[in-house]
Formats: C-alpha cells, structure tokens, sequence
C-alpha cells in the first residue's frame, strides 16, 4: 500500500509546473518546462487565417496598428501591430476587443433613412444618400451664406451648420473634416474629445 502511495505521489510531484522547469532547465517558465499536455495540443486562433490585413484601430485619434486576421471574408481575430510605431503591438481593452465590432449581428451595414414625419426606416443606396446630404449642405449654405456683417467688414462665413468629430476618428480623418468645414465657410467645429 505505501509503495502505491509513494508512486502517486512521485507523479503528483513530477507533473507540477515547478518541478517540470527544473527538470527541464526551463527556471523561467518561458519553454517546454511550462507546457502541459493540453497546452502542448493547442494551436494559435489565428492559425487557421486565409490573411492577415493590417489595420488602425477604429476607436480613437491614437491611431494604434492592428493585425486583421480573416478566414473565409470574415474577421477572426484582431491584435496589435508589433511593427506599428504608435502602438508597438498593444492595445486597449477597446482596440482588442473591436472584431465584435465588425462581427456584431446588429451592425448596420445599410443606409438608413427616415423622411420627414414618416413612420418607417428605409433603405437607400450608398450614392443616392450622398447626393442627399450634398445637396442640403449646399442649400444651407447659400441660405445662411454672410459674405459682410452691418460694417462692411469681410465674413465669408455660414452659421447654418456645423461639424462635431468623434473620438474614433484617427488624426488624418480629423484634419480632412477640419479643412473641408473650413472650406465650406462654416465656424462651428469642434471634437468630442475636447468636450
């Protein structure tokens, strides 16, 4: 009976991962000395990719590199860019968790419209949607259009709309739509991120 005792004991001891490094001369856990037999069986989440497509994170005007893993058109796993010189290959818990982003079931991925004092949500084309908020933008603007003020002093300015950017536009994206309202004449620019 205690020679049984004795052998399971000995291999209790021998499968702890302290006692596997020392054996394996592994002292920092960081080879084989730390690997158990289910972890020996695993392979990355990322090894069955049919691509890797690098990225920027969508979340904030930080602008962090990440990895796109995509297996048949559809995004598997997103991880930081470790050539990216913003991030070096970390992200936040955002950045790293942005595949539910694209792969959440309730993501629009259509135009949505709502004419005025209508009742039901329909569906337009990419295009027709564009020309729509064109064309408004350009009615508001010679609408509401003051070229002087009373004094005769030079405005070129339009107070019928303005511009407030999201945190989850990079620096680039932000620096476009400040230039394009300025162009445009309009005043009222500001970003969520200073508010």
């Amino acid at each position: 009976m205690a020679r049984g005792r004795e052998v399971d004991v000995r291999r209790l001891l021998g499968s702890l991962p302290l006692v596997r490094q020392v054996r394996a001369g592994d002292l920092l856990g960081l080879g084989k000395g730390a690997e158990s037999r289910r972890s020996a069986g695993l392979a990355p989440r990322t090894a069955e990719a049919d691509r890797v497509v690098r990225s920027v994170c969508p979340y904030c005007a930080v602008g962090c590199g990440q990895l796109v893993f995509v297996e048949d058109d559809r995004v598997t796993q997103i991880e930081g860019d470790p050539d990216s010189p913003v991030s070096r290959g970390r992200l936040c818990p955002k950045g790293a968790a942005s595949a539910s982003l694209v792969n959440n079931p309730q993501r629009l991925t259509k135009v949505r419209y709502r004419r005025p004092y209508g009742t039901e949500w329909e569906e337009l084309d990419l295009d027709t949607a564009m020309a729509m908020v064109a064309d408004r933008v350009i009615a508001t603007r010679e609408a509401t259009w003051q070229a002087v003020d009373d004094k005769g002093n030079r405005l070129n300015r339009t107070l019928g709309f303005g511009s407030l950017g999201g945190a989850t536009l990079d620096n680039e994206e932000n620096y476009f739509i400040k230039k394009l309202f300025t162009a445009l004449g309009a005043i009222a620019i500001e970003n969520q991120a200073r508010i």
